[in-house]
C-alpha cells in the first residue's frame, strides 16, 4: 500500500525541472526489472517513491504482457537505450492520482480504477498531435522504451508499479474482463483497431466507415492479425488470413477467418489468388488488404486488392523508426522508391499498380486515444465471443522476465506469440 503527502517544492536538481506535485511513498517499495544491455540481463531494483506532477497518476500493476515489441527492441537496440524498464502494454489499478488526472473519457482517476495506458506519452500541443498522430508528437515518449531517468523511474510495465505521465491516454476497464485480455489491449487490440480504422476510413462511403460485405486479408496470424480479424469479422466483412504457418492458419478459423492462405504456395488449394476467387469470385469485394507480419506476403495484398482498395502496413518498433528518436516517418516505416519497410523487412511495391489500380497503400503506428477507447469496449464484450485469452501463452512471475527473454529469443524472426507477466511479490 502506498501513504502519499503533499510536498513542497524539491531543492533544485539540475537533472529535472522543479514542480508542484505530490510525493508518493511506498512500502514496501515498487520493483521493477531493469535491462542494462546486451550481455548484461536484468536486475531488479526498488523504487521507494515517485513525484507525481500535475496531471500524473501511479498504478500497480496488475498484469503485463511481453510481446514481439519488446523482443525486437532489446535484440535491435534501435528503438531503445539502457538502462530501461520495459514492458509497453498492462492492465493495473490507480494507487494515486493528481487532482488533474483524468481518464479519456473525462472521469477523475481515483485510487481503486482498474485502468490500461496508450504505449506513448503525448504532448497534445503540437501539430502531429492536433492531426490526431499522437505517436508523430514531437515529444513523444514510449512506455517500456525509454532511458530511466531520476524523475520517471517506473516507466515500463515489467515492474509492479507504473508511473503514468500526463499526455498518456488512460481508459477505464471493467473488472469482469480478464486480466490476459486487458493487458494486451495497449500493444495488441488498439494496434489492430487502429490499422481497420485507417482502412475503413479511406473506405468510407458517404462519409461513414465501414467494412460490411467488404474482403479483408489479412498477412500474418500473430496476435495482432487475429485480433484485427476478429474485429472486422464483427464490423461485417469477411476475412481471408495469410500465414506461413499451418497451426497458425487452422488457428485464425477460431477468430473468424472464412478462408485460410499459404504465402509460399504456387500450386494447389492454398494459394492465395485460388482462396480469393472462392471467397469472392467477382473480384470487385476485395478491397482491403491488412499486413502485420511486414514479410514478403505484404507485397501480394497490393496485387490482390481491388481497384480503390487500401493495404495498410501494420508495423512495429524497428531501428532508425521515428520511435526510436532517428531516420524515417512516423510508424517504423519508409516509402520510397516503390519500397516500403514494415516491421524491419522490405515491401517491394510496383508503383505502377498502385496509381493504375487506385490503391491505397499506407501505414499505422501506435493507436490514436479514441481507437484505445474503441479497443477497450470492443475486448470488453469480445472476449466472450472471440477465444482473446488464449492469445496470451501462461503467465510467469516478474522476477523471471530476464529468463523468458532468454528462452523465447529475440529479434525480428522471432515469435510474436505474447507471455503474461505477473505482479511482483509485495
Amino acid at each position: 500500500m502506498s501513504r502519499a503527502t503533499q510536498a513542497g517544492r524539491l531543492p533544485a536538481d539540475p537533472m529535472r525541472p522543479v514542480l508542484d506535485g505530490r510525493d508518493v511513498c511506498l512500502d514496501p517499495p515498487a520493483t521493477a526489472q531493469v535491462w542494462l544491455g546486451t550481455g548484461l540481463g536484468f536486475s531488479d531494483v526498488a523504487v521507494p517513491g515517485v513525484r507525481l506532477a500535475r496531471g500524473d497518476a501511479l498504478v500497480a500493476v496488475e498484469s503485463a504482457v511481453l510481446g514481439p515489441d519488446d523482443r525486437r527492441a532489446v535484440a535491435f537496440r534501435g528503438g531503445v537505450t539502457p538502462p530501461v524498464v520495459l514492458g509497453s502494454s498492462a492492465v493495473g489499478r490507480v494507487v494515486e492520482a493528481d487532482d488533474h488526472a483524468r481518464a479519456h473519457d473525462g472521469r477523475r482517476l481515483r485510487p481503486g480504477m482498474r485502468v490500461v495506458w496508450s504505449c506513448t506519452v503525448s504532448c497534445g500541443r503540437c501539430v502531429s498531435c492536433h492531426r490526431g498522430m499522437t505517436s508523430a508528437c514531437a515529444s513523444v515518449e514510449r512506455y517500456g522504451h525509454e532511458r530511466t531517468r531520476r524523475s520517471w523511474q517506473l516507466s515500463g510495465a515489467f515492474a509492479s508499479h507504473v508511473h503514468l505521465r500526463r499526455g498518456t491516454t488512460v481508459v477505464v476497464v471493467a473488472d469482469d474482463v480478464p486480466a490476459a485480455v486487458s493487458a494486451s489491449v495497449a500493444g495488441t487490440s488498439a494496434t489492430a483497431a487502429e490499422v481497420l480504422h485507417r482502412a475503413s476510413s479511406i473506405l468510407a462511403v458517404g462519409g461513414v466507415p465501414s467494412l460490411v460485405d467488404q474482403v479483408v486479408v489479412v498477412s500474418g496470424a500473430g496476435a495482432a492479425g487475429l485480433v484485427a480479424t476478429a474485429m472486422a469479422t464483427d464490423a461485417g466483412a469477411r476475412v481471408v488470413v495469410v500465414d506461413p504457418g499451418e497451426a497458425r492458419r487452422e488457428r485464425a478459423h477460431a477468430f473468424g477467418a472464412v478462408a485460410v492462405a499459404d504465402p509460399s504456395a504456387s500450386t494447389g488449394s492454398h494459394t492465395l489468388s485460388r482462396v480469393l476467387a472462392s471467397v469472392d469470385r467477382s473480384g470487385r469485394h476485395r478491397t482491403v488488404g491488412l499486413a502485420f507480419d511486414g514479410g514478403a506476403a505484404a507485397s501480394a495484398l497490393v496485387d490482390h486488392v481491388a481497384v480503390g482498395g487500401v493495404v495498410v502496413l501494420g508495423s512495429v518498433v524497428v531501428p532508425g523508426s521515428a520511435a526510436s528518436g532517428t531516420g524515417s516517418p512516423a510508424g517504423g516505416r519508409t516509402v520510397s522508391g516503390g519500397r516500403a519497410v514494415a516491421g524491419g523487412r522490405d515491401v517491394v511495391v510496383a508503383g505502377g499498380r498502385l496509381a493504375e489500380g487506385l490503391v491505397t497503400l499506407t501505414g499505422a503506428h501506435d493507436a490514436a486515444p479514441e481507437r484505445l477507447a474503441s479497443a477497450v469496449a470492443w475486448s470488453s464484450e469480445a472476449w466472450r465471443r472471440w477465444p482473446l485469452e488464449s492469445l496470451v501463452g501462461g503467465t510467469i512471475p516478474l522476477d523471471e522476465v530476464g529468463e523468458a527473454f532468454a528462452a523465447g529469443g529475440a529479434g525480428a524472426d522471432a515469435d510474436d506469440g505474447l507471455i503474461g507477466v505477473g505482479p511482483a511479490a509485495r
